[in-house]
């Protein structure tokens, strides 16, 4: 019993986390699961996405209250995440996997440093015409289900920046994000619910963690965190995920994706530094 308990704080722990940045979790959730013994398939993949769908939804109502999701993009951008992902999924036998692995590390990276770049940019103060977020909206998100779908993963992480990077701001792009990914999560649930085998214990208890990490995750976030916090978080998850999968084929992932994330974080804190000697040479002269 003790065992579901901690089980059950760590997916409180990563929802409440992951809810910053309008995502589930389920990149943790599922090796956190298969680490503590729980088969893969039966278990800890349908499990993973049950709980990044719980996660994503609790979250929404937070988001809607402080007007931080684009109902009127998201649906296009879910219409092609829907469509494409599957389709993604068919052509798997078709296409060499390592041609679109490496070109999928070469996005992660290119997204990752223009995400760092802008870090200390101030988020747009107009909005962007709709048909120009439902139009690259969808190519943005249609791409990433289509690519996530061909590697077997959820591409919602790498959603968010990009939409970033089109000119939406930091938080609204989470929000809208968990409302696009909320649908597609429960729609890739429905895939495994003829052969999953999760106990009740398991099933409450986490579920329970998973809701109240992402209410409050998602207050925090709307309330509290700053855009640039959002921002530096993307960038890091896109090295480190970018470098697991570079690093996959020689069994370097951990390797490759710790020295990402120091090279990352080392940048980050001499910006800071930069930052700070420059107000102290200005308030000396």
């Amino acid at each position: 019993m003790f065992g579901l308990v901690a089980v059950s704080g760590g997916v409180a722990v990563i929802s409440f986390i992951f809810s910053m940045l309008g995502q589930g979790g389920g990149l943790v959730y599922m090796p956190l699961f298969h680490w503590v013994g729980y088969d893969i398939k039966t278990v800890a993949i349908p499990l993973g996405i049950l709980l990044s769908a719980t996660s994503k939804l609790f979250a929404l109502p937070q988001y809607q209250r402080h007007h931080l999701i684009d109902w009127k993009g998201a649906w296009p951008m879910m219409i092609a995440a829907l469509v494409l992902a599957p389709i993604g999924a068919m052509t798997t036998p078709f296409i060499p996997k390592n041609v679109v692995l490496w070109g999928f590390v070469g996005i992660l990276l290119v997204a990752a440093v223009r995400t760092l770049f802008v870090v200390r940019q101030p988020d747009p103060d107009t909005e962007l015409p709709w048909i120009r977020r439902a139009v690259l909206g969808s190519l943005v998100t249609g791409g990433a289900a289509f690519i996530g779908g061909l590697l077997g993963f959820a591409g919602g992480f790498i959603i968010s920046p990009l939409l970033i990077w089109m000119g939406y701001p930091a938080k609204k792009s989470a929000a809208t994000t968990a409302a696009i990914a909320a649908v597609s999560s429960l729609a890739g649930f429905t895939g495994h619910t003829t052969h999953m085998a999760i106990t009740g214990g398991i099933l409450v208890l986490t579920l329970v963690g998973a809701t109240a990490g992402s209410v409050a995750g998602s207050w925090f976030m709307a309330n509290k965190v700053k855009p640039s916090w959002i921002k530096t978080l993307y960038g890091l998850i896109l090295i480190g995920v970018a470098g697991q999968l570079a690093g996959e084929p020689l069994h370097l992932g951990n390797v490759l994706t710790a020295a990402g994330v120091i090279f990352a974080a080392g940048y980050l804190l001499f910006q800071v530094y930069q930052r700070r000697r420059s107000h102290s040479h200005m308030s000396a002269s």
